[in-house]
């Protein structure tokens, strides 16, 4: 049977400050504790299935003498319907707990996710596109939605009004969602399928992408038409024009040129090695130069304070709009871009090298399995030969550039 006390009142009990517990009555041993630092606060001595047990009930003065009483009757009640108080607080808590997690916003979630993921994207503008495409289309409907709570109408009152005129933005905006929706899943804070879903989902909701995403071309210029244009190029002035001549030499992207360093061009082997971190496929190209490409190499001042080839006035890579600045000064409708295109035409139609040599020598990946896994080298010694022969051709004074739209791919 549990001890009963006199009964304190208010006043009496605001006066306890001796360390020890002090029994105040009026309820079954509920205790005031008084510590030795003169922190004070209300405990329940109780047994609870054959245990004594010490249940908290709050700090003195927060909880007053009332107040700790009106608690003790309350855990009391609950031993006697075969409760256990603080395990009853204990599940309290973390059904909170649960909630309040369920309740995280999709804001939240996607900056949880980028987090998680970051480290392994290949570099820091990929998170930064994320965060500007979530931002500008994801975040006014999504934003502040709960990600246990968003369901296939949200999603497709984000995608729906950019689908047809952003096809591209809108269908990676879709796998972004698609993948911190995923991610919360996993995490539990939500439940059941993934709205965000293309294939037996939303592919019934909207129109496949390529039924009406708008083709855009790159502008590439006339084989023929290539050698009066370079002999025109090597005229023109200015790092931007010695960064695209050599991009058009080595049929390397625009910004894999624009960012190549003279630590990754070895002159004497004649040879440019791109990082795998610098590739759109992630993986090293070595680039064979051409005695045109070593030319134009050797004739380039070295910048003091920065390693790049091509440096712009603060030392910093050239943008893209340099390239294009040089194309619009020379009146030729053409792309940096599309003079990829140029040098896959002129070796597919007028050499015979294999297609494979051709497609390493632009850097693509092999489509078809079986062709990738029978040319597992790099085919360096054809592809020395082949960019030899692209320099001549690009020495040999041809006709007038023309414009010939190029698949975008290339």
């Amino acid at each position: 049977m549990p001890k009963f006390a006199a009964e304190m009142s208010a006043i009496v009990v605001s006066r306890l400050t001796k360390p020890g517990y002090h029994r105040v009555g009026g309820v079954a041993g509920l205790i005031l504790q008084v510590a030795e630092t003169g922190a004070r606060s209300w405990i329940l001595w109780a047994t609870v299935g054959g245990k004594r047990r010490e249940i908290g009930l709050g700090g003195y003065p927060t909880v007053t003498l009332a107040g700790a009483k009106e608690a003790a009757r309350i855990a009391r009640a609950k031993i006697k319907e075969g409760i256990d108080p603080v395990e009853d607080a204990r599940a309290r808590r973390s059904e909170l707990a649960a909630a309040r997690a369920a309740a995280m916003p999709f804001r939240e979630a996607a900056a949880a996710y980028i987090a998680a993921h970051e480290s392994g994207w290949k570099n820091a503008k990929h998170a930064a596109q994320w965060g500007a495409t979530l931002e500008t289309y994801a975040y006014p409907t999504l934003g502040n939605i709960a990600v246990a709570d968003i369901e296939t109408a949200h999603v497709v009152r984000v995608l729906e009004p950019i689908w047809t005129t952003k096809t591209e933005t809108a269908s990676r905006l879709r796998g972004r969602i698609e993948s911190i929706l995923g991610w919360a899943t996993v995490r539990g804070y939500r439940k059941g399928d993934n709205p965000a879903q293309w294939r037996g989902h939303l592919d019934t909701l909207l129109p496949a992408r390529n039924k009406v995403q708008k083709v855009e071309h790159h502008a590439a210029m006339n084989m023929d038409a290539l050698p009066g244009f370079m002999l025109a190029l090597r005229q023109q002035a200015g790092t931007g024009a010695r960064c695209l001549e050599f991009a058009i030499l080595t049929a390397a992207r625009s910004g894999e040129a624009r960012g190549a360093t003279w630590a990754e061009i070895d002159l004497d082997a004649a040879v440019w090695v791109i990082p795998a971190s610098r590739m759109k496929a992630a993986k090293e190209h070595r680039v064979p130069l051409s005695d045109s490409a070593l030319e134009l190499l050797r004739n380039l001042p070295r910048m003091a304070g920065t390693d790049l080839v091509f440096p712009n006035t603060k030392n910093a890579p050239l943008s893209d709009m340099t390239l294009t600045a040089v194309l619009r000064r020379m009146a030729v409708d053409v792309t940096a871009h599309g003079f990829r295109s140029t040098f896959r035409d002129w070796a597919g139609e007028t050499t015979a090298y294999p297609r494979e040599v051709i497609e390493h020598a632009l850097a693509h990946q092999l489509k078809d399995k079986a062709e990738a896994a029978y040319a597992r080298g790099s085919l360096f010694n054809k592809r020395r030969r082949l960019m030899a022969d692209w320099a001549k051709h690009c020495t040999t004074v041809g006709t007038v550039a023309t414009v010939t739209p190029i698949r975008k791919s290339a």
